[in-house]
């Protein structure tokens, strides 16, 4: 998570062409300086003078972040060409150590959009550089900050330290995997990688430099040699003293290079993350947007190199979004599905008026002509078509586990995401109902018939320590009690990142604490979604699933307009967009032209409220264009 003052952008405006070729040669003349491209031959980028030079001449890095793991893999090429044409010389990308480990030593490096070799591969086509940030720790608002979540299935686990064996072990099998395919790619192996970070905004999050030290030795007992950097906040690093001796030092969110440059030394102080727009949390009352011209004008001028965070967001795909907390894990904020960031390349592609403007800066700032803009993916709309209700998830409960008292997922089923119900009958003469410890949404039933929920979001001050009343109205001797529990990604920032999922408290009936407990696992994932049974009778408890067909002539990018419903998932032939949720801002999904196809499209949803029949329609953007005064 990063900080900055609030500022509000203008609408969005769609671009000019099309993935035009776009020629690429070996050196160009810019501002002064000398930029060399890529062009598979080996080239040395040294951090000596207070500046960046490769091949011995300076190198100002110009340099937009976007994440391959967040783009749909057909569309790599296009917000490559999109950033290219702003301007840039430099792609930054964060790898997620979560979206290539799902299990530990199971790697995924090929299907969908992990492939990053070939994301870099395609920057080095294009011309371009690449700042490569593999983590292990990335932040960056994804689930658990890019760190696996099976790392949470050990109790004692200290993540982001030295001296917890599990953690540094699963750290060397990481790095140990992808750090052969990295190799290859670096300048100096004729590949398209300047530079590599080591972690990520450590000085946030602890002291101890020696882990950092361990994590660099990690890479170049790999032969990777660098030239390495940080990226953290001035005041942090100041408190922590975490600066790396040797690297490049990132100022995130900063511009003071005077006293950054007391801290580095000879080495090359940079902006490694300059915010021209801001992440977006369930709840908040707009996407946030951002001013950054007088920034990039200031920076340009002065000839300092800088990353854009971002210049392109993309999508929180699946369960992939992440979450931020206090330390005491209070004031929970998720983030919304959309990644579009209020960056100059929108969430579809589509440039910005930021895009424009920025494109206009830096193409004073440089001598060689920029490319045209490629126009944006085609988008299409559809109109409305009713979900009916097709499933119960009371009708497709698991087996069950019995304990004594609520787990989390993670410890009682090794599971990361999705839903987890705790079952047990309790005396009928009711009561009040504390549960401590909701992580995240709790919904509670009596008998079949809901009660009431619990929200970590619309509680702020729930911790693991408070306690929420709610009443049990009882209907005989004894009752059925159902806490069914939702969950949101992992908190990636900060102190409180042991967040794990489910009920991690105590709950009690009338101050008497409940034990003797049936817990199902509902990890909405895998051959059980795929094998809903469905419905016999109409069904009016909450959780249902609801189904749609929907017809198509053609196919192009859209957002699907969740505004009809309350809360819950959406699936597109299978599959996830991810989360919506009625408290907005967010209300449309983005849905990438390649999920879906001309003729028969099944929309399946999962509301934990509704249970009810809606209409699902589709549109072009992200939200309604304002109008302009």
């Amino acid at each position: 998570m990063r900080r900055r003052d609030f500022l509000k952008l203008s609408v969005l405006t769609p671009c000019m062409a099309w993935l035009t070729p776009m020629p690429v040669c070996s050196t160009r003349v810019s501002g002064g300086h000398v930029d060399v491209l890529p062009d598979g031959r080996p080239h040395r980028l040294e951090l000596a003078e207070r500046k960046f030079l490769l091949d011995g001449q300076p190198l100002q890095i110009l340099s937009g972040e976007m994440h391959p793991a967040r783009i749909p893999a057909e569309y790599w090429t296009h917000r490559i060409r999109m950033a290219k044409a702003m301007g840039l010389n430099t792609i930054s990308i964060y790898l997620m150590w979560n979206h290539l480990e799902s299990e530990p030593g199971v790697f995924d490096l090929h299907s969908g959009n992990r492939d990053f070799v070939r994301f870099i591969r395609l920057c080095q086509s294009e011309g371009m550089w690449v700042y490569l940030r593999p983590g292990p720790y990335i932040c960056g608002e994804w689930d658990f900050g890019g760190l696996p979540p099976y790392l949470l299935r050990h109790p004692q686990i200290r993540i982001r330290d030295k001296d917890d064996v599990d953690y540094m072990a699963a750290v060397r099998r990481y790095i140990d995997t992808i750090a052969p395919l990295i190799k290859p790619l670096m300048a100096y192996s004729g590949g398209p990688v300047l530079m590599l970070q080591v972690e990520n905004e450590y000085a946030s999050y602890g002291h101890d430099l020696d882990y950092l030290k361990q994590l660099q030795a990690m890479w170049e007992a790999h032969g990777i040699r660098g030239p390495f950097t940080i990226s953290d906040g001035l005041s942090e690093l100041q408190q922590q003293h975490t600066y790396l001796p040797g690297t490049a030092l990132g100022l995130d969110g900063d511009t003071d290079f005077a006293a950054a440059q007391a801290i580095a030394g000879d080495a090359p102080v940079w902006v490694g993350e300059g915010y021209p727009g801001w992440l977006t949390h369930w709840g908040d009352k707009d996407f946030q947007r951002g001013d950054y011209v007088a920034t990039l004008r200031k920076l340009l001028q002065q000839g300092h190199s800088f990353n854009l965070y971002v210049v392109h967001g993309g999508t929180n795909f699946g369960f992939t979004a992440g979450a931020n907390a206090k330390g005491d894990y209070s004031h929970f904020e998720p983030v919304i599905t959309s990644y579009d960031y209020g960056a100059p390349i929108n969430e579809r592609g589509e440039a910005t008026p930021d895009y424009h403007a920025f494109r206009q800066l830096i193409a004073a700032s440089v001598r060689h002509p920029l490319p045209d803009v490629p126009a944006a993916p085609p988008a299409i709309r559809f109109a409305a078509v009713t979900a009916e209700p097709f499933a119960s998830l009371w009708d497709n409960l698991p087996a069950s586990r019995r304990v004594t008292a609520p787990q989390a997922n993670e410890l009682l089923f090794g599971q990361d995401h999705g839903l987890v119900l705790y079952r047990r009958s309790t005396p009928g003469n009711g009561g009040e109902l504390q549960i401590e410890g909701v992580r995240d949404y709790a919904m509670v039933f009596s008998d079949g018939r809901y009660v009431g929920h619990l929200s970590r979001v619309q509680h702020p001050d729930l911790h693991a320590g408070d306690r929420i009343d709610l009443p049990i109205v009882a209907a005989s001797a004894a009752v059925v009690l159902d806490i069914l529990v939702d969950s949101f990604g992992h908190v990636g920032y900060g102190q409180a990142m042991a967040d794990r999922k489910g009920i991690v408290g105590s709950v009690r009936l009338e101050e008497e604490i409940l034990q003797g407990w049936d817990v199902f696992s509902l990890p909405l994932a895998g051959t059980w979604l795929g094998q809903l049974r469905p419905l016999r009778h109409a069904a009016k408890r909450p959780g249902l699933f609801f189904k749609a067909t929907l017809a198509l002539d053609a196919v192009g990018d859209s957002y699907i307009d969740m505004s009809g419903w309350d809360k819950g998932y959406l699936w597109v032939n299978g599959h996830l967009l991810g989360r919506y949720w009625k408290i907005g801002p967010q209300q449309r999904l983005y849905c990438p032209a390649s999920w879906l196809k001309r003729g028969s499209n099944e929309l399946l949803v999962l509301d934990m409220h509704r249970t009810e029949a809606a209409s699902i329609r589709g549109t072009d953007a992200l939200k309604d264009m304002q109008p302009t005064t």
